[in-house]
């Protein structure tokens, strides 16, 4: 017990003595949301990474989908290595990086409007559900450690500790911290996976009980548990989708682009973060495989998917391995818990607030901001303890993290993509993105909370319907844009012309053309 303490305690004596000391970064808006857009590459890609894997992927999304799928779930962990981040970094990257400079936007919402001219384009992007998850998370493993601690208790404590963090330091602290953090997700990782698996006789003796592993679901399908694809090809296909391509619609993710410092930087930040994503996704989906190996149906239904990654930890008998699972679980959590809430009140402060307020200075602006840092952190905690009743339908942790990303992606996932490389791209087309995103997945909290289905399957399953927004998305931008009325061509133009700025560059990065 006194290990597990001492493990937590200076894990937040480090993470709070990094936010005083970045307190002199966090004095203007600038510094604040975006840490003076000149953050280096590994700050910003284990930024990037350690914002995209929290305690929702590690402890819901690992347990639940590793043990519908087995260990082929360990293809969600690879699609978010090579689809999540690599090919987010190269698409996305420095075109985000460029534009965002020129239009000297902060916030996504900031983005779309200045992009068309267009101030009612300015929407508000609310975290909450996603990050009442990530309480929910933390959480799980609290009481699991330390069994005579009331769950309550847990989400209080974690979101103390986390606004304190954020409000003190701002981006520049969490960036800082992301590093330290995202080294003890590596090793953290690995050290868990090696550890399991020995007490289950080694991977190949792991493999094989897998193998023998039957349930009705797989009745007519002996070893898929341990097969190539799984039991269900296609469900894996729709959870590699939304939690790979989702991301790049998410604006606390995006704006990891804002920030980064130069050209180099993104060369280096993409190859940093796709080898971060492939050990830490890649190792919690292939370590959820493994999940019915430790624990029974049984105690499944009874306890929630939520409970299974909880079981595999306890089996490991050690104080000192289960303290530096919750320091690991703690690291993703409260780095992707300060992003999300850092971007919700920085999007309220700059997008809502400050165009209609007058005399709104640097110095209100981010006393604004910390105050809604608060505000969004101790209603997310109140969320997590509300979902905590059994009673409650959204009940664990996939549940609620696919619906809020389904929404997040669904609205502005195509638009941002199409601004960026397209100049036809229409107001009216960003605006049906929006209302068709967040409409299916309202249907789909309807069929939730109703126990229907109407229209389509889709609408039932939070994966299901995130996906099908984020693909309707993709098709209606470009249709709706060529039947609507184009922007002004002078104010694309200008916009677009940011791209062919000539720049200069270290010969290390690009060789000279012989004249």
């Amino acid at each position: 017990m006194a290990i597990k303490i001492i493990l937590i305690a200076a894990f937040f004596v480090v993470i709070l003595g990094v936010g005083v000391y970045c307190r002199k970064k966090a004095t203007d808006v600038n510094g604040f949301v975006l840490g003076g857009r000149s953050v280096g590459p590994w700050l910003t890609a284990f930024a990037f990474g350690t914002s995209y894997f929290s305690a929702v992927i590690f402890v819901g999304y690992a347990g639940q989908f590793g043990w519908n799928f087995g260990l082929s779930s360990t293809w969600i962990g690879l699609g978010n290595a090579f689809i999540g981040s690599l090919l987010a970094w190269v698409v996305l990257g420095r075109r985000t990086r460029v534009m965002t400079h020129a239009l000297d936007s902060k916030t996504m919402p900031d983005f779309f409007g200045l992009r068309f001219n267009s101030p009612a384009l300015k929407i508000v992007a609310f975290l909450i559900p996603y990050t009442a998850s990530l309480f929910n998370g933390l959480s799980r493993l609290f009481t699991m450690a330390f069994p005579a601690v009331d769950y309550a208790w847990c989400v209080v404590v974690m979101a103390v500790l986390t606004g304190i963090y954020v409000i003190i330091g701002g981006y520049m602290a969490t960036a800082v911290n992301d590093f330290i953090q995202g080294l003890i997700m590596l090793g953290g990782i690995v050290a868990v996976i090696v550890l399991d698996l020995g007490k289950s006789g080694g991977f190949t003796e792991s493999i094989t009980a897998l193998a023998n592993v039957s349930s009705s679901e797989t009745a007519n399908f002996p070893g898929a548990f341990a097969s190539f694809f799984g039991p269900q090809p296609l469900s894996l296909l729709f959870v590699v989708l939304l939690t790979s391509l989702g991301t790049w619609g998410l604006p606390q993710m995006v704006g990891k682009f804002y920030a980064i410092k130069s050209e180099s930087s993104i060369t280096k930040g993409t190859i940093i973060s796709t080898f971060f994503a492939i050990v830490v996704a890649g190792g919690c989906y292939f370590l959820g495989g493994f999940g019915r190996l430790f624990t029974t149906p049984e105690a499944v239904k009874a306890n929630g998917y939520d409970s299974i990654i909880p079981s595999m930890l306890s089996s490991l008998d050690s104080d000192l391995m289960i303290g530096i699972v919750l320091v690991l679980v703690l690291s993703a959590s409260m780095s992707t818990l300060s992003s999300l809430v850092l971007t919700s009140s920085s999007t309220i402060t700059l997008d809502l607030i400050a165009p209609a307020v007058k005399k709104f200075d640097e110095k209100k602006k981010v006393v604004c901001m910390r105050v809604f840092v608060a505000f969004f952190i101790v209603v997310s905690a109140f969320i997590a303890i509300i979902q905590a009743n059994p009673e409650f339908k959204i009940s664990f942790i996939a549940q609620l993290m696919g619906v809020s990303w389904g929404a997040l992606a669904g609205a502005f996932l195509a638009p941002f993509l199409y601004s960026l490389y397209w100049k036809k791209t229409t107001k009216a087309s960003v605006w049906v993105s929006f209302v068709l995103g967040v409409g299916i997945m309202t249907a789909n909290l309807v069929c939730t909370f109703t126990g229907t289905t109407f229209i389509s399957p889709f609408f039932s399953s939070p994966i299901n319907a995130g996906v099908l927004a984020m693909l309707v998305g993709l098709i209606v931008v470009p249709l709706v844009s060529l039947v609507t009325p184009k922007p002004k061509k002078e104010d694309m133009e200008r916009i677009f012309s940011c791209y062919s700025a000539e720049v200069v560059v270290h010969a290390k990065s690009s060789l000279k053309e012989k004249e």
